[in-house]
């Protein structure tokens, strides 16, 4: 714990209350573990997770464990092949029940004392208990899960905000991408020692990436200003009809949207010239997708709440999920997508199609490591936002909200 830290008697309250408008966060947002747990009630179990994607879970059986803080989730295909998830925690002393990361079983048997569950969730067998004992009240406690399009998300919640209008408005450029009709064909995971809003931070903001990702800067032009990389758009919007690309700009995405619904959004942005995705040398890396019949050299943004972030090119996706540890580590997971169809070693190669947002990322993990290291010194002090940090000013903006609503 810093000095800073220690010499600040501040609450919590009194801490947001003297934010400075337009700065970054006070020290205490990274460091504070009462803040932290305070963010595990009022932001991470509250909001929406990206977990995957169905292609991941076509059978009964099917499994995936979704590790969020405090938090484990077993999501699986039930016998009836719909999608449920559980809290994964055993109902007789709270052991992890399912201690693989994937997989396919018939039943979920608990590591600790044996007790098994069918994979709806039933408890159907306990050893040595009473007579009088009910198997029926011992089932996995349920969490809450839905599909947008195609991609799984789970809410530590039973009562989740609304994924309507995301469903409603983002199934136009989701079906032009054929969200539903792809497959996971590589995913990564990145351990980054820093608290969580650092890592999201850095993601919200290209201010950066000109100095940091030589890499991503010479193809993508949102490291441009507003007005630089609205000069360039020309080109792609010109091409986008006939190349089967809808121009759908809406931005409702400041995290917070609609009361009561998850935040959201899409947009599309023009890249350099000669790259016509994102690749060692601009070529494709994958079979077009969707709706595409040809590069338009751009690539579109999609946010899913606060926590899950896409990038998708003409022909794959990139989905950026950032998820809490514990207050001074977070995790990166990156999936890549391409079209279901798609065959590896003859449509695409894994290591190409990783190519740019593992090498982008490794550079990040640094980045946000150094980052921590200076957050945590006592001479660090909140610096003003740039012209280029405004979806990170409004994120920030948007986490003092949510940890005043009780």
């Amino acid at each position: 714990m810093s000095a800073v830290l220690n010499e600040d008697q501040r609450s919590i309250a009194e801490l947001i209350a003297d934010q400075k408008p337009g700065h970054a966060l006070d020290q205490r947002f990274y460091t504070d573990p009462a803040i932290y747990e305070l963010e595990i009630e009022r932001i991470i179990n509250r909001n929406w997770i990206l977990a995957g994607h169905v292609s991941q879970l076509p059978d009964p059986g099917d499994f995936k464990v979704l590790n969020v803080a405090t938090e484990s989730a077993i999501i699986v295909r039930g016998s009836d092949g719909e999608l449920k998830a559980f809290a994964n925690v055993c109902r007789h002393r709270g052991s992890l029940v399912c201690l693989e990361s994937a997989g396919h079983v018939d039943k979920f048997v608990c590591p600790y004392h044996g007790w098994t569950y069918d994979i709806d969730g039933k408890l159907f067998a306990a050893r040595n208990m009473p007579d009088d004992f009910d198997m029926s009240a011992h089932s996995l406690n349920p969490v809450s899960v839905d599909v947008i399009h195609g991609l799984i998300f789970v809410c530590f919640t039973d009562t989740p905000r609304s994924l309507e209008g995301a469903k409603r408005d983002l199934a136009e450029p989701m079906a032009m991408f054929g969200f539903e009709n792809m497959k996971v064909a590589a995913q990564k995971s990145y351990e980054i020692p820093a608290n969580w809003k650092l890592s999201i931070e850095n993601y919200q903001e290209c201010y950066h990436c000109a100095s940091a990702h030589p890499e991503y800067a010479r193809m993508h032009t949102l490291m441009l200003d507003r007005e630089k990389r609205e000069r360039v758009q020309g080109k792609m919007l010109a091409k986008m009809d006939a190349c089967g690309v809808k121009n759908m700009f809406f931005d409702h995405i400041d995290t917070a949207a609609r009361p009561g619904e998850m935040g959201y959004g899409y947009s599309r942005t023009a890249l350099f010239d000669k790259y016509k995705t994102g690749s060692k040398d601009g070529g494709p890396v994958a079979p077009l997708l969707g709706d595409f019949t040809d590069y338009d050299g751009g690539a579109s943004d999609f946010s899913f709440g606060a926590f899950s972030f896409l990038l998708a090119y003409s022909d794959h996706v990139v989905a950026y999920v950032f998820t809490p540890i514990d207050h001074n580590s977070s995790n990166c997971e990156i999936y890549w997508l391409v079209r279901r169809d798609a065959e590896e070693g003859k449509d695409y190669d894994v290591d190409e199609l990783t190519w740019l947002w593992d090498v982008t990322t490794q550079h990040d993990k640094e980045i946000i490591a150094n980052n921590s290291k200076g957050v945590h010194s006592k001479y660090y002090r909140p610096g003003p936002f740039s012209g280029m940090e405004r979806a990170e000013r409004i994120y920030i903006e948007w986490i003092l909200q949510e940890l005043q609503r009780a």
